[in-house]
């Protein structure tokens, strides 16, 4: 049985590679093609991030929705001219803590297959602008959106839309996404009004909208973009920001292009001001500001009516922001509503498309702080992993931080609909974790969907 399932699974994987397939019945061959695309990254999550949110939520690990998704791997994540050695992340405590990328770099490689350093945005190491998988959707028709719960010009979104040499050039990198790039949907925060309690301030920060001008352009409706649709005309935006707004786009008309910025400085509620080391939802939540899954219900009733299908990137922004901080309840939070996010996702593809139209990635850019159980260290005897500690469901568990920073840690990648299996295929390509198993490399979710949108 063993036998078969390699050779089946080398019979697929050179079938793939080859660029073609044969199907029963038809002289020709067709390469294959899926209609909708779905990336949703929780930034600076790693496999306890999941487990601590599930924990607080069910009592229990294993309980996500994605969980259950049919593919369930790893990925690897470092950044160009470093790597990722599954023994010696097992054999050395402190292994993870060196070579590892940050969250450009990593947008960079997810949304081109192209290896780049800390900092690039949609550049090559010789700063040499790179096609994304959101470009290539366009070319093919398809509608396409960026979402995130922190500015929309920082990092993860501006890796899958803009180019630029650093990612700290936000004004630079919002005028890039704002006039010149062909997406249609952008939504994020950087309110230059509002406070990070989602208040009215004098103080006011333009960068993450690209500057008072474009404010300015953005508030009177006067924003107009590259052309999105391929006729030929600039196309104008239209610009949201109540929790109303967002909570109306989720059903009903929607317009051709729509930008929505929360009444909120740069996150969604992780900066939001009480306790930020207290357990999960003791600091109430900022009323006036949607949730991530109504940022994306909105984001794809805006999509789902291209008849060519559509490409978004949603992101759990923040979870990395407060695992910087090491924050465990507010990394719990986050990583809630990011779970929440996924089965609002789930649910469209159920009610408005199908698995055989739709791949859903559920992933993260990286690990941030070293989340581990407590006892977890370097001891006389080798190194020690300890899991999270169950204080049951409502209670946080028990956990530690190792780092401020991002480490090399192997994150979660699952998939579900048509043609993920390739993505088990290409694990095949690395020897196995001896803790993780199968992985991929981060460069391979945009390779293999290159290879999908490839043309006929």
């Amino acid at each position: 049985m063993k036998n078969l399932k390699s050779i089946l699974i080398i019979f697929v994987l050179l079938a793939f590679s080859s660029g073609s397939f044969l199907f029963a019945g038809e002289e020709k061959t067709k390469k294959p093609k899926i209609k909708n695309v779905i990336i949703m990254i929780a930034d600076g999550g790693g496999f306890n991030h999941v487990n601590a949110a599930s924990l607080y939520q069910y009592g229990c690990t294993s309980k996500q929705i994605y969980e259950k998704f049919p593919v369930s791997l790893a990925v690897s994540t470092y950044q160009v001219g470093q790597g990722y050695d599954p023994d010696d992340a097992w054999s050395f405590f402190n292994y993870v803590t060196a070579e590892y990328t940050d969250s450009s770099a990593a947008a960079t490689a997810m949304a081109s297959g192209i290896k780049s350093y800390d900092g690039a945005i949609g550049v090559s190491v010789d700063g040499s602008a790179v096609m994304n998988i959101l470009e290539r959707a366009e070319e093919l028709g398809k509608a396409t959106g960026v979402v995130t719960s922190v500015p929309f010009s920082h990092a993860t979104p501006a890796g899958f839309v803009a180019h630029n040499p650093s990612r700290d050039n936000y004004a630079e990198i919002a005028n890039e996404m704002i006039y010149h790039s062909p997406v249609d949907l952008i939504m994020g925060c950087g309110h230059p009004e509002y406070n990070s309690n989602g208040s009215p301030t004098t103080s006011r920060d333009y960068q993450y909208v690209g500057g008072s001008a474009t404010w300015t352009d953005l508030k009177d409706g006067s924003a107009t973009g590259a052309d999105a649709d391929g006729d030929g005309v600039a196309d104008n935006w239209t610009v949201i920001s109540s929790r109303a707004d967002f909570q109306n786009f989720a059903t009903g008309p929607t317009p051709k292009r729509l930008i929505g910025i929360p009444c909120v400085r740069r996150t969604l509620q992780q900066e939001r001001s009480g306790n930020a080391y207290a357990p999960p939802f003791t600091a109430p939540f900022i009323e006036t500001v949607p949730t991530l899954a109504e940022m994306s219900k909105a984001a794809l009733n805006t999509l789902d009516d291209d008849p060519d299908g559509l490409f978004l990137m949603i992101e759990g922004g923040a979870v990395d922001w407060a695992a910087h901080s090491n924050q465990p309840g507010r990394v719990i939070e986050e990583q809630i509503s990011f779970n929440q996010a996924v089965e609002a996702v789930v649910d469209w593809v159920g009610k408005k498309s199908n698995w055989h139209d739709t791949l859903l990635i559920v992933t993260a850019d990286h690990e941030t702080g070293y989340l581990t159980g407590l006892g977890s260290g370097p001891t006389e005897d080798g190194p020690v992993w300890n899991p999270l500690i169950n204080n049951g469901a409502g209670s946080q568990p028990g956990m530690e931080w190792h780092s401020g920073g991002h480490t090399n840690s192997l994150v979660p990648f699952y998939a579900k609909g048509m043609w993920s299996f390739l993505f088990k295929i290409r694990s095949y390509n690395h020897p196995p974790d001896p803790v993780r198993g199968r992985y991929i490399d981060n460069t391979d979710i945009a390779d293999i969907i290159f290879t999908l949108w490839k043309e006929k």
